[in-house]
């Protein structure tokens, strides 16, 4: 009994610190939600701390496998995905608001910003 309680309490601990996936992002008083566009994300929040892109690669249907790189470069270009981090406040989680083609793909809080 005391093994499993260990381990549940480990499990929990563990989660804590894991990032948070969320689908709202608080800014200003006014709510960012997936699918709003980067556009009214920087009106509403304003300029992010850090901004990052990366080329994310195309996948097909079968198996989900990458498209084969002769076709990849000519045919399929890769998705380009954003990354903009918002420091909160002190006390506060980051948030981190991934964007692909100018919409919120997800929202996500990590680590305490540092005083």
């Amino acid at each position: 009994m005391k093994f499993r309680i260990r381990i549940c309490l480990a499990a929990v601990v563990s989660a804590l610190f894991l990032p948070v996936h969320s689908e709202t992002l608080r800014c200003n008083g006014h709510i960012v939600e997936v699918g709003d566009s980067r556009l009214s994300v920087r009106y509403l929040c304003g300029e992010p701390l850090l901004q990052d892109s990366y080329c994310a690669p195309v996948y097909y249907y079968p198996g989900l496998q990458p498209v084969p790189e002769p076709f990849a470069s000519s045919v399929v270009p890769c998705l380009v995905v954003d990354e903009w981090l918002y420091d909160r406040g002190p006390g506060s989680l980051v948030a981190t608001v991934r964007f692909r083609a100018g919409v919120v793909l997800s929202i996500t809080y990590g680590a305490r910003a540092t005083p």
